[in-house]
């Protein structure tokens, strides 16, 4: 029977990207609750997470400031973690952007802004991340896929591009670092109601098509990562690697 103490990450420190809002605020929350040190960062000052973080939890939170288009800025960012809450245990790759628009008229500026947050980044900061995590033989990387990780999407091709890759980079590394106490896994959520779905919620025929694929009948929440982040943190996901947990209200499914 599984220990629900596994689920605990006292002692732990995470690191989660894109946290200023959204998913990135509420899955830095939750692992704050589970008892894990929370740094946050965003390329927006992530001052209110940070704030509620200290509210509801006896967790020690550090706010950073990266944008992650900006490769200075962004390798610093482990390095702050280590030097200011003395390890690094769990990163959440987070941060993303979008751009809608037909593939006829992508600029390659757009394209290139894309890949680098949602792709080169994320794979960036599992680097940066993994060389500490394999000096000490332990470690947890989870990265924010999509359910275009699996699909194409409409009029987004470099987030489908990117997502894509996040999926598989996740693979890749867990291949070399699953037998190295690292586990790499991925959460890839459905239709969740955020500031990047806004478009899509406010578009009533399309909202609508959207809902009556999803078997729960719901936009999901930012809420309903909260366990999967936990989960994937903690002990109690050990032997799980190289997975892309849906998470999606059985949109996957139809």
């Amino acid at each position: 029977m599984q220990d629900l103490d596994t689920f605990r990450l006292n002692g732990r420190v995470a690191l989660v990207t894109g946290s200023a809002r959204g998913l990135g605020a509420t899955m830095a929350v939750a692992l704050a609750q589970a008892g894990a040190d929370v740094a946050v960062t965003d390329r927006v000052d992530p001052g209110d997470t940070a704030r509620e973080i200290a509210s509801t939890s006896r967790a020690r939170v550090l706010s950073l400031v990266a944008d992650l288009a900006d490769r200075q800025a962004s390798d610093g960012l482990v390095g702050s973690v280590l030097d200011q809450l003395g390890r690094l245990d769990i990163l959440v790759n987070n941060a993303g952007i979008i751009r809608r628009m037909p593939a006829a008229d992508v600029a390659d500026e757009e394209w290139d802004r894309v890949i680098e947050v949602n792709q080169t980044a994320v794979f960036r900061l599992c680097r940066a991340a993994g060389r500490h995590m394999l000096a000490r033989g332990s470690g947890k990387i989870i990265n924010i896929a999509s359910l275009l990780s699996f699909q194409g999407g409409i009029t987004v091709p470099s987030y489908a591009a990117a997502k894509g890759a996040v999926a598989q980079i996740t693979k890749a590394l867990a291949n070399e670092w699953a037998g190295k106490g690292i586990n790499v896994n991925a959460i890839a959520p459905g239709y969740m109601r955020t500031e990047n779905t806004r478009p899509l919620v406010e578009d009533a025929v399309r909202s609508r098509q959207i809902l009556d694929r999803i078997p729960a009948g719901r936009w999901g929440e930012p809420r309903d990562l909260a366990g999967a982040v936990v989960f994937l943190a903690s002990a109690a996901s050990d032997y799980v690697n190289g997975h892309v947990l849906v998470v999606d209200g059985g949109w996957m499914a139809r």
